[in-house]
């Protein structure tokens, strides 16, 4: 249970609140949390079987980052797909003729709700929509040992990145995510 909930910073993607939260051993945390809406990150792989990933700024890591495309659910949006498709056309130029959802889950639950669902996107055709404005991206592709050798090397260092990537790989290998 929790009570006293202040809002503390609202954006358009996000709110921080502060509030008293009852744990279940009895005692009472004043705890900072973030809530922000679900959102979905996507490995397209090319009819020729290349990985397609983008490079993107991302001020507060100092630089860009080589990333799988991903982005929050809009406010209104039909379904989780509708938003992979959307933003797989925003950030690469295509829309998937096949999605297979790969994970979902928590992003950083001690300090946030916002919850992600991971898909592989096949039978690209191209079908661009315009970029958001803040956001400056460039794609390029590469083959699935290019990216492992990447992931090996350090030269992803984005966890969804990595984790997408990981469980793509497995499935394109004809294997599910965890083996079984």
């Amino acid at each position: 249970m929790a009570q006293n909930r202040t809002p503390v910073y609202t954006c358009r993607i996000f709110k921080v609140f502060e509030e008293d939260v009852d744990l279940p051993n009895g005692r009472v945390s004043r705890q900072s949390w973030i809530d922000h809406r679900p959102c979905i990150a996507v490995v397209p792989v090319a009819p020729d079987g290349r990985i397609i990933l983008i490079r993107q700024y991302r001020h507060p890591t100092g630089g860009a980052l080589i990333e799988i495309p991903a982005g929050s659910i809009d406010v209104g949006e039909t379904s989780v797909e509708a938003c992979v498709q959307r933003e797989l056309a925003e950030e690469t130029g295509y829309q998937a003729g096949r999605l297979e959802k790969l994970f979902e889950g928590y992003l950083l639950p001690g300090y946030g709700n916002e919850y992600m669902y991971f898909y592989l996107a096949t039978d690209l055709v191209r079908a661009p929509l315009p970029p958001d404005e803040d956001e400056d991206i460039a794609c390029c592709s590469v083959t699935a040992a290019e990216a492992r050798a990447m992931l090996r090397a350090g030269e992803i260092r984005d966890v969804k990145t990595a984790l997408g990537l990981t469980l793509a790989l497995a499935r394109l290998e004809g294997n599910t995510p965890w083996g079984e």
